[in-house]
This record gives C-alpha cells, structure tokens and sequence, in this order.
C-alpha cells in the first residue's frame, strides 16, 4: 500500500461534508477493495460495511469504525506536509475528524501479520447527529465488539457518554405594529429571552450541561414578532439528570410564556442515553494494552460528548473510541503529524495480533 501519509492525503482531498459524502463513501469502498481485498456493501441508509478476512486466526469478528462525513468549511481541502506535520493549505479544515481513522484503520489491518476477521465500518452523518450509527443496519455486521477510531490523543480511551435530549422550541406570540400599536401584541422573542433568563444552563453539575444552541424570530423590523423558534438540549452522564434538565428547561418555557399570554411547544427527543462499559471489560482491557503497546500511558475515560461508540452500545455492541493523533479538529488549524498518523495504525496492528 501507499504510505500513510500519501493515503491520508488522497484521502482529504475528496470531499464528503455532512449530506454529501456518496463520493468519498464510493472512492473508500474501492479502496478497501483494491487494499484489503474487502467484500464491500452499502446498508439502506448510504453505511459502508466492507468485510475482512481473518489471518491465522480463529477469532471471532471485530469492527473497527470511523465516520465518512466532514464539518464545513471541506470543500477544496489541499494537504500540505510541512516539517513533519498535515495541515490545510487553505481555509479548510484538514479532515483528521475522521479520515485520519479511516486512513489508520487501513494500515492497522495491512500491517498485521496475524488478525482476526474485521468488518470496516464507515458511517454516514456523523457529525450532524451520530444518524449513520443510528440507523446502522446491524445485520450487515458481524461482531458485537467495536472500536471507533474518533478520538483525538493516542493514549485516551473512550467508555461512556451521555443522555442527550434535543428541544425543538416554538414560541407563539401576537403580531403587532411596533410603532402604531405595540401594546397589542405579545413578543415571542421577549417570551423567549425570559424563558432562558429563568432556566438552568451551562455548567449544571460535574456530569450535567444545558444550552440554547440556536433563536430565529421575527420577519420585520417593525414588527412584534409573533413566533419565535429554537433549538436546545441538555445532556448528563446520569440519565435521570438529563430527564430532570429537560423538566427545568420546559417548565421554564411553559412558565414564561403563561405569564406573557402566549403559548409554547417543545418537541423533545433523547437521541441516545447514557452507558459506561466497565473498565474490565474485555474490549476495555484490549484497548489498554493497544495503548501501552506505543509506550503510553492510558486514560481511560467518559465524556460528555456523544459518539458513534455510545449509539453502537446503545443498541447492543460493545464500542469504545481510540484516538486517532489530529489536532483542533473542526478548526481550520486542524492537523496532524505523521508519526501520530504512523503510531495509530501502529496502535491497531498491535490491537489486531492481540485479539487474532
């Protein structure tokens, strides 16, 4: 195969922002093909699944994961290696998040002597929603044992995430002249801003965060706004902390809006719920001696972020994420040196031999 490097540069410069990732998603397929001599197929919503072959080995399948899609701005990327580091040569992202993982995942199993069957997944809409993991055809997947390759620093090792709810909020006023008769009319906006003034948000507790992510309201200047729509949510590594966020939050909308004369609907949905593995699992403790294969000292850890791993056990497959060595990730100072590129496919060839 290519170097790593060359493969990962190729591999940035087709782009695949989020909703528009059917080119890199054909390109990965006919690479995994012409590389690891993959059986490659597309589940109904657009998931790569290409499976491995094993290699002296009689173990039971893995999956090792990574995501398709990109954040803006990817269109255009150009990589340029400079003193032993990737970067965008414009005003792109590099794409490390997540084709860094992709790229070592290739190199991982190329370089193993021994492995056991993988099956390689690559989901679509990642970064908007964790959707390809969500509507992933498991059926299509061997294994019941995943690791993500996501993360951002080699040595950390990610078990667990959080509740998180979504809050689609409208706000429901009366229009009014805002020059000629103001006072007849009720701001959805100003229903709005005293809603949030009132709730919980930010940093509630060490597991526990809230926040209004987006409020579009009103058509003219001279207008009291009659509707006003956000976009909130709140997440907590304790799912009943989540659900009582989500209470908060609503009570405050509903309250605010009582008071105002107006009305308010929220349409809520917790897009996946908190799960830890236990650290002695075995994939957990896999995972571990990948890290300390490199000579590094493992964190393992949850975070508050949601993942492809936290969907995957949501829905009954053991799934950590690994790091992958990039930098600033949604950033356009994003990069990433080739020797983190070199050791993550080191980390998973080590992982691989292990478990073949």
């Amino acid at each position: 195969m290519k170097s790593i490097v060359d493969l990962f540069c190729e591999m940035v410069r087709v782009d695949s922002e989020s909703g528009n990732e059917g080119r890199f998603v054909k390109y990965a397929s006919e690479l995994l093909e012409a590389e690891l001599g993959a059986s490659c197929e597309l589940d109904a919503y657009g998931n790569l699944i290409a499976r491995v072959d094993g290699v002296d080995s009689s173990a039971d399948p893995i999956a090792l994961c990574a995501h398709a899609d990109t954040v803006k701005p990817g269109i255009g990327i150009e990589p340029v290696v400079e003193d032993g580091v990737v970067r965008s040569a414009g005003e792109t992202i590099l794409a490390a998040d997540d084709k860094a993982g992709l790229a070592e995942i290739i190199g991982g199993i190329c370089t193993a002597s021994r492995r056991p069957p993988v099956d390689v997944v690559l989901t679509l809409g990642e970064e908007v929603g964790l959707l390809g993991a969500q509507n992933l055809d498991l059926d299509k997947v061997r294994s019941k044992v995943a690791f993500v390759i996501d993360g951002e620093f080699l040595h950390e090792i990610v078990i667990g995430g959080p509740t998180h709810i979504g809050m689609d909020i409208t706000v429901i006023g009366r229009a009014a002249h805002a020059g000629m008769r103001p006072e007849k009319g009720i701001s959805a906006i100003r229903v709005a801003a005293a809603a949030i003034a009132r709730m919980p948000e930010g940093r509630i507790d060490s597991e526990t965060t809230a926040n209004v992510g987006t409020i579009e309201g009103g058509l003219v200047r001279n207008g009291v706004p009659e509707r006003c729509t956000l976009k909130a949510e709140c997440r907590s590594l304790n799912h009943d902390k989540a659900i009582a966020q989500a209470k908060a939050m609503r009570e405050a909308f509903e309250a605010a809006a009582e008071e105002a004369g107006a009305t308010v609907e929220i349409d809520e949905s917790v897009a996946y719920r908190a799960h830890a593995i236990d650290r002695d699992a075995p994939v957990v403790r896999t995972a571990v001696e990948a890290v300390r294969s490199l000579g590094l000292e493992p964190d393992v850890k949850v975070i508050t972020g949601g993942t492809d791993a936290l969907v995957l056990c949501n829905r009954g497959i053991e799934a950590v994420v690994l790091g992958t060595g990039g930098e600033d990730a949604h950033a356009t100072t994003e990069s990433i040196a080739v020797d983190r590129l070199e050791k993550g496919a080191l980390l998973l060839r080590n992982l691989l031999e292990s478990l073949a």
